[in-house]
């Protein structure tokens, strides 16, 4: 059975409670429960990791390679700012799709630059939950490669 890691970055444990006019209510327990129901149909197993350090998030995408077949990664704040996590990705040489729950280019202009975009085979913005699944799905289609 193929494994995908998924990775949420910093602050996506207060889903629910942050923000719900930008972020919504789902609630990060909610995301997890439905992306695993979607791995279950579609025969996959995943590794869903959450953390608010870029030390620790940059250590699990270096350590993927022989692991994981893909990786799904909402690096949420850390898109704009991380160029190690952007490098670990790069290095690891696994498929990478990004999500984000809001639409990154329709907030503050800071948002509109993504560190992570050029070395992902994808991103996914602005469909709240949906993004996750549509990520997902898309990151089992790049197995079939």
């Amino acid at each position: 059975m193929k494994k995908i890691l998924v990775i949420h970055g910093p602050n996506l444990d207060l889903l629910g409670k942050r923000e719900p006019e930008i972020y919504g209510k789902v609630t990060l327990a909610k995301i997890n429960q439905e992306l695993q129901k979607v791995a279950r149909a579609k025969k996959v197993s995943l590794k869903i990791v959450q953390s608010n350090h870029e030390g620790e998030i940059v250590d699990l995408i270096g350590k993927s390679k022989d692991k994981f077949a893909a990786l799904l990664i909402n690096p949420a704040a850390y898109t704009h700012t991380s160029v190690a996590i952007r490098d670990a990705i790069a290095a690891c040489g696994i498929p990478t799709v990004e999500v984000h729950l809001s639409n990154i280019y329709s907030r503050e202009e800071f948002r509109h630059i993504s560190l992570i975009a050029p070395v992902a085979r994808g991103q996914i913005s602005g469909f709240g939950i949906n993004s996750y699944i549509l990520g997902l799905l898309a990151a089992i289609s790049l197995l079939k490669e």
